[in-house]
């Protein structure tokens, strides 16, 4: 992996929000460095007025950036639920063309007007940022999920490594990702996957999350005792900063981050950019 000088990320779609700006149960982030930008997920795509709204409050167009990566094909990270039933990628017509643009993917899948390639292991992708390839979790109702994170090593500083919803855990991910690098995790951020108390993505009669993708049978649920062995683990890493998705981790489990973690610790929201 490059020395970059710079990691600038913009929120284009999360579940907490800045002033003006719509949320969704779903992740679009903007990374921009010194020698690039990526867009890393699509969150509901055309299904759900987030993107397309915060995109044009932020002026940003498909065309500014070098390519386009998906973590994991959920509704949520590539375009909606008919993307996710169609097995398509999929982004709102408002944020322009995509002809030709690369979309990394951690499995098969269409794209429209995008150029496909099928991550089969750790490699770069654009902009200086590596993926670590695709981490398979069973998820039972949900069947075996391939989800890649991805890492940039910024100079004089160490790792930043973003996940799209951390199925596979931030343990998994960290384990691959000092394969990769010897050299200290700087900063995490994304989802880790935490709906212990409730749900942000619903269905009639149903708290979606609390169900599906958490790596338990039904019947089980994410308990404090997995939390806390969590925040014990990220505090064994000691990175300087962690960004939270709440997209998919409850209140409840943001506020244990905030008041547990060692670490400097901000909640993602759509329509801010952080420098790292």
């Amino acid at each position: 992996m490059p020395q970059l000088d710079n990691f600038e990320l913009t929120v284009l779609v999360e579940q907490k929000v800045d002033k003006d700006f719509l949320g969704a149960s779903g992740v679009s982030y903007l990374i921009k460095t010194d020698l690039g930008s990526l867009l890393f997920d699509v969150g509901f795509g055309p299904e759900n007025p987030a993107l397309a709204h915060n995109a044009k409050k932020l002026g940003f167009k498909m065309d500014q950036v070098d390519a386009l990566a998906i973590s994991h094909l959920h509704c949520d990270h590539m375009g909606g639920f008919k993307a996710a039933r169609e097995n398509k990628v999929t982004v709102p017509q408002e944020i322009g063309g995509t002809e030709g643009l690369p979309c990394f993917l951690p499995a098969e899948a269409n794209a429209a007007g995008f150029k496909t390639e099928v991550i089969e292991g750790p490699r770069m992708l654009a902009a200086g940022v590596a993926s670590t390839g695709p981490l398979t979790r069973s998820l039972f109702l949900m069947g075996w999920t391939e989800e890649q994170a991805i890492v940039a090593r910024l100079k004089d500083k160490g790792l930043v490594v973003f996940t799209g919803c951390g199925h596979p855990t931030i343990e998994v991910i960290v384990q691959m990702v000092k394969r990769l690098s010897d050299e200290p995790i700087y900063a995490i951020g994304g989802s880790l996957h935490f709906p212990i108390t409730d749900s942000r993505l619903r269905k009639p009669g149903l708290k979606v999350q609390m169900i599906w993708g958490t790596g338990k049978p039904p019947w089980k649920r994410l308990t404090d005792e997995d939390l806390t062995r969590t925040i014990g683990n990220l505090n064994a890493v000691s990175p300087k900063h962690v960004f939270l998705s709440a997209h998919d981790t409850c209140d409840y489990a943001i506020d244990r981050f905030e008041n547990e973690l060692n670490s400097s610790t901000t909640v993602l929201r759509a329509g801010a950019t952080y420098q790292l």
